[in-house]
C-alpha cells in the first residue's frame, strides 16, 4: 500500500490481504469493535485484542444509494444498499450490502423480512486496497 495507515489499521488491511477479517474485542466487558479501533466503546478499556470474525450478520436497516451519496468506485458491486449491520460477535455499524436493488428491498419490506441474514466478503476497490463488504445470504 501507498499509503500511510495508523497501526491498527495498517494490521485490519494487511489481514484483509491475507483472507482474513479482522476486529478488536475486549477482555474485560467482552465488546467487539468492528471496523476495529484501539478503545472500547462500551467500557472504554484500552487493552482490546485482536479476533477473526465469522463473517456471519444481520441488516437491520435498507437505504438505497442516492445520486450524491453514491459512490463511483462501487459499480464494481453491482447493485448495492446501505444498512445497520450486527455481527454475529456484537458489533453494530453502518456497512455496504451486495445484491440489494429497488424490487429487493421492497421485497424484503413488504414482507417484513428485517432483519435479513447476510455474510461479509472481501471488496477489492479500484484503488487497489480491499476493504469489507456484505452479501445477502440465500434464502
Amino acid at each position: 500500500m501507498s499509503i500511510k495507515l495508523e497501526k491498527v489499521a495498517q494490521t485490519f488491511y494487511e489481514n484483509l490481504e491475507q483472507g482474513k477479517i479482522l476486529a478488536r474485542k475486549c477482555p474485560k466487558c467482552g465488546a467487539v469493535e468492528f471496523p476495529p479501533v484501539y478503545a472500547c466503546n462500551t467500557c472504554g478499556s484500552l487493552e482490546t485484542e485482536w479476533i477473526e470474525i465469522s463473517g456471519k450478520a444481520k441488516m437491520h436497516s435498507i437505504v438505497l444509494p442516492a445520486a450524491l451519496s453514491s459512490k463511483p468506485e462501487y459499480k464494481a458491486l453491482g447493485k448495492y444498499a446501505y444498512g445497520e449491520i450486527e455481527l454475529e460477535e456484537g458489533a453494530r455499524f453502518n456497512g455496504v450490502v451486495r445484491g440489494i436493488n429497488k424490487k429487493k428491498r421492497k421485497e424484503i419490506m413488504d414482507a417484513g423480512k428485517l432483519p435479513v441474514s447476510c455474510h461479509a466478503a472481501i471488496f477489492e476497490r479500484a484503488a487497489g486496497f480491499k476493504t469489507v463488504v456484505f452479501d445477502l445470504d440465500e434464502e
